[in-house]
């Protein structure tokens, strides 16, 4: 039966996140058609141990390629594989995450069956039979509607936008052939070294404390690194697109339409306005608090919580209590 791809992304050895996003995702779509989930995962010896937990969040099938070869990823090595999966399965589509190994794959893997790619796409749904993708161009400031006119039709999805949903669905795992020879990989990575993570990252992060003009000035982002530092370990700072352009905060923080979408347990919005651009990045956190001097910030209507006052004398007495609470 023809089924909907979805691309179960690992990383050193787990599944990551992503994977039940788009394995979710997926499982919408079969549903509306009418057809089964198909999750594959490649990974070096041991991937097969996380399997199952795809099934949870709605995937029928999943096809695990165990390779000392796929241990890291590999651009044309995995393009090979995938792409010859879909050619055999016949699947109606095939989803990738857009991070930033999905990126590079998904493109690739459309170039190879000649087909058309969507990226970033934040929405994904059956119209009168047919696949249709949304997603933001110009920086957000269009949002279009994208029908497949191919098959399989290819698509990358945001992170943080698919919320995962446990299915019941019980996933049936499967060996894939990976046999594969030197020509299949252009280039081979022996090792990775990551560099020391100094700080959490926001699109990872369970708490997440963004920052705006109106804290003024760079040095008083002390103030929520200060807060994040008191859930001993827990959030992270970011920060919105006016902040970052002005060179207050790294790009690497920036929340928001053009930044980094996330959703984490709990979101602080201090001194941010919220412009439709960051509130579409964040809007899918649980439990979003607002702190703003201005009454009438279009952030209150989002938030699920609000704060009115001068937030250089709300922080220090929500750091203290939360050091308080975390003791």
């Amino acid at each position: 039966m023809p089924g909907i791809f979805a691309f179960a992304e690992t990383r050193d050895g787990e599944i990551r996140k992503v994977a039940h996003e788009v394995v979710t995702a997926a499982r919408t779509l079969a549903d509306a058609l009418g057809t089964e989930v198909h999750a594959v995962l490649l990974g070096g010896p041991g991937t097969a141990g996380a399997a199952a937990e795809l099934g949870r969040y709605g995937a029928d099938k999943v096809f695990v390629g165990e390779s000392d070869a796929f241990a890291h990823y590999s651009a044309e090595g995995f393009t090979t594989v995938i792409t010859g999966f879909i050619q055999e399965h016949g699947c109606e589509a095939a989803l990738f995450p857009a991070s930033a190994l999905g990126r590079d794959l998904a493109p690739r893997v459309a170039a190879r069956l000649g087909v058309g790619y969507a990226s970033d796409c934040t929405g994904v749904e059956v119209q009168d039979g047919q696949i249709v993708a949304t997603r933001p161009e110009y920086a957000g400031k269009l949002i279009a509607q994208v029908a497949a006119t191919g098959t399989p039709a290819v698509f990358s999805l945001r992170p943080n936008v698919f919320l995962p949903a446990e299915n019941a669905k019980a996933g049936e795992v499967q060996t894939l052939d990976v046999s594969v020879n030197q020509a299949d990989f252009g280039a081979i990575v022996r090792e990775i070294k990551a560099g020391a993570a100094e700080k959490m990252d926001v699109g990872e992060a369970p708490i997440v404390i963004s920052g705006g003009r109106g804290l003024q000035s760079p040095d008083n982002f002390k103030l929520l690194e200060e807060l994040a530092d008191a859930f001993g370990g827990k959030a992270a700072v970011g920060a919105s697109r006016a902040v970052v352009d002005a060179g207050w905060r790294p790009h690497s923080e920036q929340v928001g339409q053009t930044g980094k979408t996330v959703a984490p347990t709990l979101y602080i919005a201090v001194g941010i306005s919220g412009a439709i651009q960051h509130l579409a990045g964040m809007r899918t956190s649980r439990y979003i608090v607002a702190i703003n001097k201005d009454p009438e910030a279009p952030i209150f209507k989002t938030a699920d919580y609000g704060i009115v006052g001068d937030l250089f004398e709300i922080l220090p007495r929500m750091t203290e209590e939360v050091r308080k609470m975390m003791a």
